[in-house]
């Protein structure tokens, strides 16, 4: 992802982009465009260390980074030199890569929640049977999913992935026009080649985009939450290296650094979109002209946002990759957790007397005594010799087994939505951190 955001990456699809742009305007009709000046732009799309020496050199001058560009594209290919950016404007290099980055790192984005969902799959269907407590109100109850979550943020992610539109060369069309002898046909068919040499459906948002990302930190920061009390509790670690130290003061400690620092990242993710949409509502319309558009108030805070966005997404998915992988369960200790709470588990239909066991509990600090109090009460006298069996804690999963199975097995929803990620899975990694 950081070399996708790149300054190298950014400014050679700059290139390509006028490369594409001369291409089509010849395949349109434009004599000025030679085969030889086609050729030695091509040659040079990706732009090399000198070449940003140019460019540093006349933006200082010039004060605007796109001519700079130009300048420097034109010293590598001199036959195009009065062709490069021919009948455009800078929103056409800018925005368009733009579209390009955000395109290929939504990409990047699905392979990485795709690892983690099969990650998530294999850990769901290895402990589908064991029975442990879920928490709302901070009190004991029923079981919550993670996996689904980050599905919801895969099928967004893919939706606004294949929604997204090229800008196309929605320039100066006076220029365009002019361009093509008064053929304003051709400003059509242009675009249409554009997308297509862009492997875009078709022409033409940041805010849908980084309200869909933003899910997945509000997935993550949950997930990750959920973890950092099960830690507490001692029931699930994040995985802790044999020569990893806790605390440099307390030996016995195993912090859950890795899942507080994604839950942060997950916070910082959440605020995204609001630059986005104050972007967005600083689009003033006068007669349905847009007279804030394309000022910095448009542009600048979008070059911070836009790699920042994708950038943190891509951390926040290593990190859960990386702790997803390696989940450890102590099983034992879930137990005992369980068993704590069983009592109150099957009373459901005997409030009064769950109330004072809890009373017992809370207020006397004594041992949960509910199932003795049932053994002592002539109401539950038929079902004495059956209160034992049924503190069995797998008599109170109700059909989590199948459920898993029908979500994460063979032929189950989350399965048939990761086929088409096989590949990308099956040469993964597990990410490798440093905390």
């Amino acid at each position: 992802m950081s070399q996708l955001f790149s300054q190298r990456s950014r400014h050679s699809t700059w290139r390509k982009l006028w490369f594409f742009l001369a291409q089509s305007e010849k395949e349109l009709g434009v004599e000025t465009i030679t085969a030889k000046a086609l050729e030695e732009m091509e040659a040079h799309l990706i732009v090399t260390d000198s070449d940003f020496e140019v460019a540093r050199i006349e933006e200082k001058t010039r004060r605007h980074d796109v001519m700079a560009h130009i300048y420097a594209y034109s010293i590598v290919a001199p036959s195009a030199a009065g062709i490069i950016h021919y009948g455009a404007t800078s929103c056409f290099v800018t925005d368009n890569t733009e579209l390009i980055l955000m395109r290929d790192a939504l990409d990047l984005l699905l392979s990485r929640i795709a690892k983690v969902l099969q990650n998530l799959t294999t850990f769901a269907l290895k402990w589908k049977a064991e029975p442990t407590l879920s928490w709302t109100h901070l009190q004991a109850a029923q079981p919550a999913q993670w996996a689904q979550d980050l599905m919801f943020d895969l099928e967004n992610i893919e939706q606004v992935r294949e929604s997204l539109k090229f800008r196309g060369a929605q320039e100066d069309v006076n220029s365009d026009i002019y361009s093509f002898g008064g053929n304003s046909a051709k400003c059509d068919e242009l675009n249409k080649l554009l997308c297509q040499k862009a492997n875009f459906k078709d022409c033409y948002v940041d805010l849908m985009v980084a309200n869909a990302v933003a899910g997945l930190g509000a997935t993550a920061q949950k997930i990750c939450g959920d973890i950092r009390h099960l830690a507490n509790w001692k029931e699930i670690e994040e995985p802790f290296e044999s020569t990893q130290i806790g605390s440099s003061a307390m030996a016995f400690k195993r912090n859950p650094m890795r899942s507080e620092r994604i839950y942060s990242l997950s916070r910082e993710l959440l605020s995204k979109p609001l630059n986005f949409a104050n972007t967005l509502s600083d689009q003033w319309s006068v007669s349905g002209d847009k007279t804030m558009e394309r000022t910095l108030d448009d542009s600048a805070v979008r070059r911070i946002d836009i790699p920042e966005m994708f950038l943190l997404a891509d951390a926040i998915l290593l990190g859960l990759d990386n702790v997803t992988d390696g989940l450890v369960v102590y099983p034992k200790r879930i137990r005992s957790r369980v068993q704590e709470e069983l009592p109150f588990m099957i009373a459901e239909s005997i409030r009064v007397l769950s109330h004072e066991a809890g009373y017992a509990v809370k207020d006397e600090g004594k041992p949960n005594d509910l199932v003795a109090r049932m053994k002592n009460t002539e109401f539950f006298k038929p079902i004495w010799h059956e209160l034992d069996d049924m503190l069995r804690p797998e008599l109170y999963i109700g059909r989590s087994v199948e459920i898993v199975e029908r979500f994460c097995g063979e032929g189950g929803i989350l399965q048939e939505k990761l086929k088409r990620y096989k590949d990308s899975i099956e040469k993964s990694t597990a990410a490798d951190l440093n905390v």
